[in-house]
């Protein structure tokens, strides 16, 4: 009983403490996600007063409906003018970006810890996923436009996409023992299927739930039914084998688009019948949103695993190489008039995270040889991507550091405006 009571405490302590990190991020720029994961660390690896055993099937389950919601709300707050405005330079940065970092963090961690070609490739894989969880909670408190905002939450939804399909190709590969005998048409094939069917699946089913959202709203307590009906069309979409993010991040969108949208065919170009997110549905969303990534973050840090000195090295130099060829990658893709501040905080804002973490553990679930060394320097590359992340968007924001960003995008429009 006294140790349900402390951990009872605990948790709103937690919750207190996350309101305090988010005010302090308004002012210093320093994103709340960075000391949420350290009282994981502390309360895990650090001291081990709690481990991920001790949540048992849960965890897991818990990660998953936190990155849905959190999908889902984004999705809510995108526009479709900004989607229209990026989608081309959403794609074609998230692609260069995905080949660029697997070839260069493939090729040093062959070199630096022997695991081979394959699971070199495969742990490059894993580092490929940009972490949608970690950036939108970022997104309301960065100075940055609209659509500068809209190709950060897609691109890491992109990404995600990428590295699931890569690491279970490459996986596959290291079972058959023979790159020449694998199929890359079907794996192409994949790639679209799980991104435009899910979408399509998304979307379709978005305008549906409009339909009769009204309706549902007459129920009593019926606030959360939107979200139960997002864990369907994640759970469906995952089942069919196309993505679920995806799938949740499309339904956002047209739900909360569902206004704007002109069907002439359907009801002479009003939207009658069509009802999108109310207020206060928002506003629930918005609160329920903060509680769980408050304690995924925490759950996060008690989950990383800091077993060996040698590969978090190995996790750094590697961290280190994906954020340098970040920069030349963003100059190369995004557009010309994109404002500096804009294309600086697109080169910094790319932590890995949960979809990493996941894909970390399956080749040492498999019992692949050197799945614990893929495990334990993937988690030593989300850790330090996210302090990394955390430290360069500060200097950005707050110092002279920012001059570096400023010379280095100063082809780019209106960089006198955004620098000063």
């Amino acid at each position: 009983m006294h140790d349900a009571a402390l951990a009872i405490a605990l948790v709103g302590i937690l919750i207190f403490a996350a309101h305090l990190f988010e005010a302090i991020f308004r002012h210093t720029r320093i994103p709340d996600v960075l000391p949420l994961v350290i009282i994981g660390l502390l309360l895990g690896p650090l001291f081990g007063i709690a481990s991920p055993t001790h949540f048992g099937a849960v965890g897991p389950i818990f990660t998953v409906v936190t990155f849905i919601l959190i999908l889902f709300e984004a999705g809510t707050g995108l526009s479709i003018s900004s989607l229209r405005k990026t989608y081309k330079e959403t794609l074609m940065l998230s692609t260069v970006t995905f080949a660029v970092t697997v070839a260069a963090v493939g090729a040093a961690a062959y070199f630096l810890t022997g695991l081979g070609v394959v699971k070199s490739f495969i742990l490059a894989s894993v580092a490929g996923a940009i972490s949608s969880a970690i950036i939108v909670p970022m997104l309301s408190h960065l100075n940055m436009q609209d659509e500068g905002k809209t190709v950060l939450l897609l691109e890491s939804s992109i990404t995600d996409v990428y590295s699931v399909l890569a690491v279970i190709s490459l996986i596959e590969i290291a079972k058959i023992g023979d790159i020449m005998d694998f199929d890359i048409g079907l794996t192409v094939g994949r790639l679209l299927a799980s991104f435009l069917l899910a979408a399509m699946l998304g979307t379709v089913s978005a305008f549906g739930w409009s339909f009769i959202l009204n309706k549902v709203r007459g129920l009593q307590n019926s606030k959360f039914t939107t979200a139960a009906f997002v864990f369907v069309i994640f759970g469906l979409a995952e089942w069919l084998g196309y993505s679920g993010a995806v799938a949740a991040l499309a339904f956002g969108i047209t739900l909360g688009n569902i206004g704007s949208l002109r069907l002439p065919k359907l009801n002479n170009g009003h939207n009658a019948g069509l009802s999108g997110l109310n207020i206060s549905e928002k506003a629930f969303f918005s609160e329920m949103v903060f509680i769980l990534k408050t304690f995924f973050f925490v759950y996060m840090g008690i989950s990383l695993q800091l077993a060996n000195w040698w590969l978090i090295l190995v996790g750094l130099v590697l961290t280190v190489i994906i954020y340098i060829i970040r920069l030349p990658v963003v100059r190369a893709t995004v557009l010309k008039s994109t404002p500096v501040l804009d294309a600086s905080m697109l080169a910094v804002v790319i932590p890995r995270g949960l979809a990493a973490a996941v894909l970390a553990s399956i080749p040492f679930q498999q019992g692949m040889p050197g799945g614990d060394i893929i495990q334990n320097i993937a988690y030593a590359i989300i850790l330090i991507s996210i302090i990394v992340t955390s430290l360069l968007v500060f200097l950005i924001d707050k110092t002279k550091f920012k001059r570096f960003y400023s010379w280095f995008f100063s082809n780019l429009g209106q960089q006198t405006k955004s620098a000063s």
